[in-house]
């Protein structure tokens, strides 16, 4: 007879604090931000279910610190992306092909950052890097035309269309499911140029 499989406890992860976040992904990669209780996160962990109250007040206070983690995530590869490329029109190109990546490739730490429902005013830290991404991307956008609101509306249209192109490659939407990555992230490049180009 096979013997039972133990599973670790949670004084024995390095890090307990990670181990629950990392459970939390992949409970979010299978079913979705909402698809999970703080108890099943800590069953996957290999933890007790009082464990993460060391940590997470609830499920929800683990879903905004897997959230600033994305949104910091998204502002490292967004200002690499953006790095490499040319004048502003060409940086928000850039920005808008690594926005698809993201969508696929980190499709846990995407769906929690614009799909958990999470009140940023109850997690400042959340709260917090979301802006810091905002000020990362709103001077390529000023580049293209002048005005902190002109620069904004450029800015959330180009988002608007690269986190639509993303689920439409996600979802198999508008033919778009036959693309590869890479041949959807330079659609929404081409787009962003367009309307970068259209607000120049």
């Amino acid at each position: 007879m096979t013997p039972p499989v133990k599973r670790p406890s949670g004084r024995h992860h390095g890090n307990l604090r990670q181990a629950l976040e990392e459970a939390a992904l992949e409970l979010v990669a299978e079913r979705g931000p909402h698809g999970f209780t703080l108890a099943e996160a800590s069953r996957r962990a290999g933890v007790s279910v009082a464990a993460p109250y060391k940590h997470f007040a609830d499920r929800d206070a683990l879903l905004a610190a897997l959230a600033e983690r994305g949104y910091r995530e998204q502002r490292a590869r967004f200002t690499s992306a953006m790095a490499r490329a040319g004048d502003p029109v060409e940086r928000l190109a850039a920005f808008a092909a690594a926005y698809v990546r993201f969508a696929v490739e980190d499709r846990a730490l995407f769906d929690i950052t614009f799909s958990a429902g999470l009140d940023k005013a109850a997690h400042p830290g959340m709260a917090a890097a979301g802006e810091e991404l905002l000020a990362a991307l709103l001077p390529v956008a000023g580049g293209v035309t002048p005005g902190r609101d002109a620069a904004y509306d450029l800015l959330l249209r180009v988002a608007s269309a690269a986190h639509g192109i993303a689920l439409f490659l996600r979802q198999g939407l508008f033919g778009v499911s036959g693309d590869t990555v890479e041949a959807t992230a330079e659609r929404a490049a081409r787009t962003a140029r367009e309307i970068a180009d259209a607000a120049s």
